[in-house]
């Protein structure tokens, strides 16, 4: 058994979210690079320029690479042998508290969805928690932007819409969001389960390396010929037309049952933040 001082979590949590808003991976930015090199538009080009050289910018000055600086999600991977000495998530509010003032990150979470009444300090954050062997604790944390979640969906298909009915409805998706979502994007794909389950896919799915592929013989196809058919739609980079509309297109499945086919789609901009610690 292991006793964790949630002051350690409280620190993580406060240096990943400050990190992430500052730190685009060099995984991302090499991505983007491959991209404009082939970016068929010239406005494209040169929007992917720009926002590559932003991108130097934040890291060299230690400012957010985006102004909205998201709500912040955080996984935690708990160990079953691991005991804390208080509240884990009131540790964890605590750290995104004390990233968004005292790290000048952009508070934008506010108390109510209908009063609209700010918390002045972007909490409470949305914490998802999962029990696994061993004694170490993962917080992987992401402040997730709001132009790119609002131009996220469930639907619930039926079987027989199968895989045809799947890409037609990525495909609407992103095509109708154009430029709203600030492409190029990632898209977070999360197939069966049920409705939560089937959005949470999705959310984990942009958690994913960027270039890794999908294990599921199945899904890694449909990441593959999607991230083309997304690609030939046109929308380009931040909308004004190009080949480079989204970077990478991750699926993420589970059993589902019978008479369901949930889909959930969750899109990702292209200020791709998020970091990860193991302690």
């Amino acid at each position: 058994m292991r006793i964790l001082d949630l002051k350690e979590v409280t620190k993580n949590v406060r240096d990943l979210f400050i990190d992430a808003c500052e730190n685009i991976g060099d995984d991302f930015l090499s991505l983007l690079r491959k991209y404009q090199s082939k970016e068929e538009s010239e406005i494209g080009k040169k929007v992917l320029d720009q926002i590559i050289e932003n991108d130097l910018l934040a890291r060299k000055e230690h400012v957010p690479m985006c102004q909205d600086t998201g709500i912040g999600v955080v996984f935690l991977e708990i160990g079953s042998q691991v005991v804390f000495d208080g509240d884990i998530y009131e540790a964890i509010n605590e750290g995104v508290r004390q990233a968004y003032v005292e790290g000048y990150l952009r508070k934008s979470v506010v108390k109510h969805p209908l009063d609209r009444v700010n918390t002045n300090d972007n909490t409470p954050a949305v914490i998802h928690t999962k029990i696994i062997p061993g004694d170490k604790v993962k917080i992987r944390v992401a402040p997730k932007g709001a132009g790119s979640e609002n131009m996220s969906l469930v639907k619930m298909l039926i079987p027989s819409d199968g895989v045809e009915g799947i890409e037609n409805l990525v495909l609407k998706t992103v095509f109708e969001g154009g430029g709203k979502p600030c492409p190029p994007i990632i898209v977070g794909i999360g197939i069966g389960g049920n409705l939560e389950k089937a959005a949470l896919l999705a959310k984990e799915a942009l958690f994913r390396d960027i270039n890794d592929e999908s294990e599921d013989e199945i899904a890694r196809q449909l990441e593959i010929d999607l991230l083309k058919k997304i690609n030939e739609l046109g929308v380009g980079p931040m909308g004004f037309g190009g080949t480079t509309t989204a970077l990478a297109v991750k699926v993420n499945v589970y059993p589902c049952h019978i008479a369901s086919l949930p889909v959930a789609i969750n899109i990702q901009c292209h200020a791709s933040r998020h970091k990860s610690i193991i302690i």
